[in-house]
Formats: C-alpha cells, sequence, structure tokens
C-alpha cells in the first residue's frame, strides 16, 4: 500500500520566521488520520528565515532527527552541548528524562531542515545529542543509514527506537531498492527532486506512507535527494 500525502495537502503554519508544513498532526494542525505512521510522530518541513529559530524549550521521552536540507542550524542545551549542523549533515536528540534545548538558524541565508520525530522504545534514560556529516556523494545511488536503533549500525548515529533513517541521492533514471518487509511501515519524502514508487509518482517535498512491501523500488524521475524512515 502506498498513500500519496501531497505537499500541498499538509498542514500549514506560518508564523513569519518559521514557514512550517505538517506531515503529521502537531500544534495547531490536527487530522485524526494523521496521527502517526507506526512509531514515526512527526515530520515536519521547516523553513526558517535567516538569523531567528526556536527559543529554549524542553522535551522528554522522544527520538528527535533534524536533517538539514538548506543552510544550517545551530543547537545549544542545557546538558552543555552545542553545535552548528549544516546542509547534508544529520543531528540526533534522545530527550530522554527531559532536556531544554534551542535550535537557531544563525546563517545570513534561509535554513530548510526535515524535522522528525519517533516515539522510542527505551526510556527512563538520559539525554543525549549527537551530529555528524553525511556527504551526499556516499549516497549516490544507493541507501544509507543516517540514524538507527540498531547496534550494528556503527556508521550511524545511535537511537533509542525500533526504527531507522535513510538517506539516498539518485540521479534521473536510476532506481534504489530498499528491504523493507511486510510487517514494517515506511514513510518517505524527496527533499528535491521527483520520484516513482510502483505507479505513483512523489515530487519534492510529498510525502509516501508505505506498507505491506517486501521490497521498495525507488526510481528517479528527476535528480532526486530521498530521505525515509523506517518504523515498527
Amino acid at each position: 500500500m502506498i498513500e500519496l500525502r501531497p505537499f500541498n495537502s499538509l498542514g500549514a503554519a506560518d508564523h513569519g520566521w518559521l514557514d512550517a508544513h505538517h506531515h503529521f498532526s502537531f500544534a495547531g494542525y490536527h487530522d485524526p488520520k494523521r496521527m502517526h505512521w507506526g512509531n514515526l510522530r512527526v515530520w515536519n518541513d521547516d523553513i526558517i528565515a535567516p538569523n531567528s529559530g526556536f527559543p529554549p524549550h524542553p522535551h522528554r521521552d522522544m527520538e528527535i532527527i533534524t536533517y538539514v536540507r538548506e543552510g544550517a542550524i545551530t543547537h545549544e542545551d542545557n546538558l552543555g552541548n552545542k553545535g552548528r549542523t549544516e546542509a547534508g549533515d544529520v543531528q540526533i536528540m534522545s530527550a530522554g528524562t527531559g532536556i531544554r534545548h534551542s535550535e537557531y538558524n544563525l546563517e545570513d541565508v534561509t535554513t530548510k531542515i526535515f524535522q522528525i520525530w519517533i516515539i522510542p522504545t527505551r526510556a527512563g534514560e538520559a539525554p543525549s545529542w549527537g551530529a555528524k556529516p553525511f556527504p551526499k556523494g556516499d549516497r549516490a545511488g544507493h541507501f544509507v543509514t543516517l540514524a538507527s536503533g540498531y547496534d550494528n549500525e556503527n556508521d550511524a548515529l545511535p537511537i533509542r527506537t525500533d526504527a531507522r533513517v535513510v538517506g539516498a541521492t539518485l540521479k534521473a533514471g536510476e532506481t534504489a531498492e530498499y528491504p523493507l518487509g511486510k510487517e514494517r511501515k515506511a514513510y518517505l519524502v524527496p527533499a528535491t527532486g521527483a520520484v516513482q514508487i510502483e505507479d505513483i509518482r512523489v515530487n519534492a517535498r510529498d510525502g509516501a506512507a508505505i506498507s505491506d512491501l517486501d521490497v521498495l523500488r525507488v526510481t528517479a524521475i528527476e535528480d532526486s535527494e530521498i530521505v525515509l524512515v523506517d518504523a515498527a
């Protein structure tokens, strides 16, 4: 099953400094049919104006993955972590028993991110934060794991949940396969370009909710940058 969620059907909120689109119910946007997809709870498409951002605020019991599409985001938290994550890189935050952080675009250009929240399978642990570069060239033509809840994927950022975040960059005409499994759910969003899954076209910033597929085959219609969550 593949359910296309066109970008223009997403929840939206324009705060001036923040142009946000929500693939799932979030803040003032509520859709009972889009509460979650497996343990994937939030996928926000955020465009953040220069020299603005999210002031300090708390989180707990959530795995939060930030995929930077353009620009850069600067994180600071009450644990003393501080870091700048730029386009193509990924940061993760395991909120655990509680963390307070800020996320600012300190650049002179617009920053575009996907922020993904996944419900944890391990609770009661101390919060943590990390970031890592994932060069787009290393993802050319195939999927690479960016964040994972599985111990045998040491190159990926660790998250405390039964899920995996993967990415790929495909040239027009290229096909990449991902071994999903019929018991799993996947949610795919092209950051750029357009792809085809079976007979369905998925344009940039559209969402595709996928289930009941042993192997997911994605073919690029245009040069494309793809992010996928494999969820329980």
